[in-house]
């Protein structure tokens, strides 16, 4: 049953509101704007420390505290009754993909802001502090690997190497970190690893089962785990129209083949295991020169923990035998094991979806979010609104105003919850 705000039960939440919510992505979706309606975004570049201070004024104008922490996560902070209670914190990542879209991400940033806003408006008192993360390179487009805000915060990875990260122009993460505290000269430093009681994120599905029930809210289950591994292929540079193919160590050929053979290696019946080679890259490039060196990357997932070992554990011996005359190296970045959302923050979730009355699903992630690096240091849970035909990582994304206000009104409801719990 919805809740009555004429009885005293409803006194106890603030509604949030929808047109404000709408036109703040209206807005986000300005930074890094492309022609085909997306956003490119990648960490820290300055359209994105630009986003930043804006998200940063929106807070101020309500009195609420900015923090920004040593590997660029920044904080917005509702202060609560007791100074000493570690705050109940919502958010998700501000960063996008080179063609991704206007709600990936920073919708659970949006949703977050939009019920501290409103909960101040409605004069609302919690016993701890209401924060929202943005946390840094969530997409790890820029700066390898994924996640790597929040694992830094969970203590999953060491901020020194992370800091020591480059992009393709061989600025490090750690001076583009700089240069968001230079944009943001009135923001109080964050000890990394500082407590947080509970996590929670809102966040589009980034698939289309919402959609095609009818359903509102996702409540998360738990989401896949992931092994990702860096290939790289060395063979001679050598002239295209002189070499014979008897003399050639071409990288290319042997690469190609043996992505032919991950994709046996990967093939499954069900289409339970998830399988990319989203970058691919040849050097050096030109029209007349055989291919001296090639590297790709792989994003591998699945729901479960042994079919993650017995098939990733098959990556580099597979690739050791396909090669004939050139050599190869692989290298894993980052993985993780499948996870599982209990207990507190997912009960008290499904009690506010049931008292507004919106229709649900239990949902498992295909996808990864900060939300799992947060489960390791905090209760913690997730929330997915539906968006159209389950398009992401796509200029054509798109998810109507009603859906987000709802998954922002759970939000909201739900940080109150655990705000005023003992």
């Amino acid at each position: 049953m919805a809740i009555d705000y004429s009885t005293s039960e409803g006194s106890k939440y603030a509604l949030i509101d929808a047109d404000r919510l709408w036109h703040r992505h209206v807005e986000m979706a300005r930074y890094g704007a492309t022609p085909r309606g997306g956003v490119n975004r990648l960490a820290l570049t300055q359209v994105d420390i630009d986003a930043h201070v804006v998200l940063a004024e929106w807070a101020g104008e309500r009195g609420f505290s900015v923090f920004v922490d040593d590997t660029g996560n920044m904080f917005m902070r509702r202060e609560g009754s007791d100074p000493e209670a570690a705050p109940v914190t919502s958010g998700s990542h501000c960063d996008t993909q080179p063609t991704g879209g206007r709600f990936d991400g920073i919708f659970g940033v949006l949703a977050a802001l939009e019920a501290l806003v409103s909960i101040e408006e409605a004069g609302l008192v919690t016993r701890r502090p209401l924060e929202v993360a943005v946390w840094n390179n969530e997409e790890g487009v820029r700066f390898t690997p994924s996640y790597m805000g929040s694992a830094i915060y969970a203590g999953s990875v060491a901020l020194d190497s992370m800091l020591a990260a480059t992009d393709s122009d061989g600025i490090t993460m750690g001076s583009a970190v700089l240069a968001l505290k230079a944009a943001l000269p009135n923001a109080a430093h964050r000890p990394l690893g500082s407590p947080i009681a509970a996590f929670i994120e809102a966040h589009i599905e980034q698939g289309p089962e919402l959609e095609v029930a009818g359903e509102t809210i996702g409540i998360v289950t738990g989401m896949q785990g992931t092994r990702k591994f860096s290939i790289e292929i060395a063979g001679d540079e050598a002239h295209a129209g002189t070499t014979p193919r008897r003399h050639r160590r071409d990288a290319f050929v042997e690469a190609v083949a043996i992505v032919n053979a991950l994709h046996e290696l990967f093939h499954d019946a069900d289409d339970t295991v998830r399988f990319t080679i989203g970058q691919f890259e040849v050097f050096p490039g030109a029209l007349a020169v055989v291919p001296g060196r090639v590297s790709f990357s792989i994003d591998f997932r699945h729901p479960e923990q042994e079919t993650l070992e017995r098939l990733g554990n098959e990556v580099e011996p597979l690739c050791q035998r396909v090669v004939e005359r050139c050599t190869v190296s692989v290298s894993e970045p980052s993985r993780a094991k499948p996870l599982r959302f209990t207990g507190l923050v997912p009960e008290i979730i499904e009690r506010a979806v049931g008292r507004r009355g919106y229709p649900y699903r239990h949902i498992y992630s295909g996808a990864g979010h900060d939300a799992r690096h947060m489960a390791g240091i905090c209760p913690s849970g997730m929330i997915f609104v539906p968006c159209e035909k389950g398009i992401s990582h796509n200029e054509a994304e798109n998810a109507s105003p009603e859906d987000l206000a709802a998954g922002a009104q759970i939000i909201a409801d739900v940080m109150v919850d655990l705000a005023n719990r003992d």
